[in-house]
C-alpha cells in the first residue's frame, strides 16, 4: 500500500519534520532486520548452498536479477523523485487509485498459476518481477504491491507472489538503506536518538507481526481489500487536494 506514500502523508498530518530523512531510513533498516530474522533459516540454508547445491545458486541470481531494474532506476532518478515527487501529494493520490485499479485487475484476470513455490521461479518471471519493482520508485506506487502484481501477472500464484516480495526486499531495501544514509549520514546526531531509536524498534516489531499473517490472509482473501483502500485513500486525498 506503499509506506513512502503514507510516511509522507503522515509527516504532513503530524507536522512531523524529517532532516535529511533520517527517520525513513532508520525504519527500513527496522524492517530489513525483520525480513531477515523471519526468513533466516531459508537465507542461512542459500548461502551454505551456494558452493554446492545448483537450487541455492539459482535462488541466488534470481533475486540479483530482480534488483538490478530498481538499481539502475534509483541511480537515475532518485534526485528527481526526492526532491521533487515527495513534494506533490497529487502525485501519491494519483498512484494510489491507479494501483489500486491495476490490483482490481490482475485479481480478476490473473492467468492460471503456473508456479507454486518462490524457488521454481525462472530467471525471466524474476527479471520481468524486477522491472515491476523499479516502478514503484514512485511515491504511491507500493514496492511489494508492484512485485505481487507483477508476479501474479507472470503465471506465480498469490502467496508465491508475495513471498518472492519479501524475499527481493532484503537486497533492495539494504540498497534503498545504503544509499540514504550516505545522503542521511550528517543530519545523524544525538538529538534524533530517540526517535531513531522508537522507530527502528517500531518498524521491527511491526514487521515481524505482520508478515506471516498477511501472507496467511492473502492465501485467503487475495488482495481486493487493499486495492479497494488505495481507490479510497487516494480519491480522498485529491479531493482534499482540490478543496485547497
Amino acid at each position: 500500500m506503499s509506506s513512502t506514500a503514507h510516511l509522507l502523508i503522515g509527516e504532513r498530518l503530524l507536522g512531523f519534520e524529517d532532516p535529511g530523512g533520517v527517520f525513513t531510513v532508520m525504519i527500513q533498516l527496522g524492517s530489513i532486520f525483520a525480513v531477515v530474522w523471519l526468513y533466516r533459516r531459508k537465507i542461512v540454508d542459500v548461502i551454505a548452498g551456494l558452493p554446492s547445491k545448483p537450487e541455492a545458486r539459482h535462488f541466488a541470481l534470481m533475486l540479483v536479477v530482480a534488483t538490478v531494474p530498481a538499481l539502475v532506476a534509483g541511480g537515475l532518478l532518485a534526485s528527481y523523485v526526492t526532491g521533487v515527487l515527495y513534494n506533490t501529494l497529487a502525485v501519491s493520490a494519483v498512484t494510489f487509485i491507479v494501483g489500486g485499479i491495476i490490483m482490481l485487475v490482475v485479481e480478476r484476470m490473473q492467468p492460471p498459476p503456473v508456479v507454486r513455490d518462490v524457488d521454481s521461479t525462472s530467471i525471466p518471471r524474476a527479471a520481468g518481477i524486477g522491472v515491476c519493482q523499479a516502478v514503484a520508485i514512485v511515491p504511491g506506487i507500493s514496492r511489494s504491491g508492484a512485485t505481487i502484481v507483477g508476479g501474479m501477472a507472470m503465471g506465480l500464484d498469490r502467496p508465491t507472489a508475495a513471498e518472492f516480495s519479501f524475499f527481493l526486499a532484503m537486497p533492495t531495501l539494504t540498497a534503498a538503506f545504503a544509499h540514504q544514509f550516505l545522503e542521511a549520514r550528517h543530519e545523524l546526531t544525538s538529538a534524533h536518538g530517540a526517535q531513531i531509536a522508537v522507530g527502528f524498534v517500531m518498524a521491527f516489531l511491526s514487521s515481524v507481526a505482520v508478515v506471516k499473517p498477511f501472507l496467511g490472509y492473502v492465501r485467503r482473501h487475495g488482495f481486493a481489500p487493499f486495492a479497494w483502500y488505495r481507490i479510497l485513500v487516494g480519491a480522498a486525498m485529491l479531493a482534499v487536494l482540490v478543496v485547497r
